[in-house]
């Protein structure tokens, strides 16, 4: 029978061995992003919450941390990694059936339990789409626990949005999905416009609300300040800084904000817990 992971681990340096069991391109070109769905060998369960990562290791070359993909709703893990350096470079090049190591999962998540009965709306920029997604996914899979959900996206061009497919589909069954690019384009039919701009048309209602932003820095300031402005409180606002994690235990101190450890206290911070070190992260 097939080991159940119920804890964390007791070894943070041993990693579990992980196959890919699937591989879909999200954005192509010069900044290609790949979505890696991965299968732990000889495990059955691998228990998270939506906002953890976990450090991906490719064995001879090194490893990097990756915010989970997709809610603890769903089956198996996935990964949408962005290729900028040799880490990533190489994931790029595996093959479905190839394995790599996990070392996880590591952070604190959302908490999602807490919002039960509230509006959830993200809003999210690129790549910072990823810990968002597991949010939008949870939510959908327990819908009678949540009022409205709606979904903030936006990329530099079309090219540019992670999970297109996935949203489209979203949209067609009735979801509230507002995209937008930030530059016209030719029978682009959403907004044309920064997030934070979206985010100002849209104007959700911060009654029983909770907001989670994630994307470029710039971003994250620009609509956490937008937020504040339409009447969000901070204890209503969310946002990670799964940017700066690094060994994801603590250990290296590359993540410390003044008396804070991005990787042991977060990366999944409340605004208020987190607004007099925003202008260091």
């Amino acid at each position: 029978m097939s080991e159940v992971i119920n804890e964390p681990m007791k070894n943070p340096y041993l990693p579990y061995k992980a196959e890919i069991v699937e591989i879909r391109d999200e954005v192509k070109g010069i900044r290609p992003i790949k979505t890696f769905k991965i299968k732990l060998i000889g495990r059955e369960r691998f228990d998270y919450q939506s906002g953890q990562g976990c450090l991906v290791s490719v064995f001879g070359r090194g490893e990097s941390w990756f915010t989970i993909a997709n809610s603890p709703t769903r089956p198996d893990l996935e990964f949408s990694i962005l290729k900028t350096g040799k880490v990533t470079t190489k994931l790029h090049e595996m093959e479905v059936g190839d394995v790599v190591g996990i070392r996880g999962p590591l952070g604190r998540g959302f908490p999602l339990d807490e919002w039960k009965g509230m509006n959830i709306v993200t809003i999210g920029g690129g790549i910072g789409q990823t810990p968002l997604r597991s949010i939008y996914q949870y939510v959908i899979d327990n819908e009678k626990d949540y009022g409205d959900l709606t979904i903030i996206y936006g990329a530099r061009t079309s090219r540019d949005l992670c999970y297109k497919d996935e949203l489209m589909e979203l949209i067609e069954q009735g979801y509230n999905v507002e995209l937008s690019i930030d530059n016209p384009e030719p029978d682009w039919p959403y907004f044309v416009g920064f997030v934070p701009d979206n985010l100002k048309r849209i104007k959700p209602d911060p009654k029983d609300t909770i907001a989670i932003t994630c994307g470029p820095p710039i971003m994250i300031k620009i609509t956490l300040g937008v937020l504040k402005d339409l009447g969000f409180k901070e204890d209503q606002i969310y946002t990670t800084l799964e940017r700066r994690m690094k060994c994801g235990i603590g250990k290296c101190g590359k993540c410390k904000l003044e008396s804070v450890y991005v990787c042991r206290d977060g990366p999944v911070f409340r605004y208020d817990e987190l607004s007099a070190l925003l202008e260091k992260a």
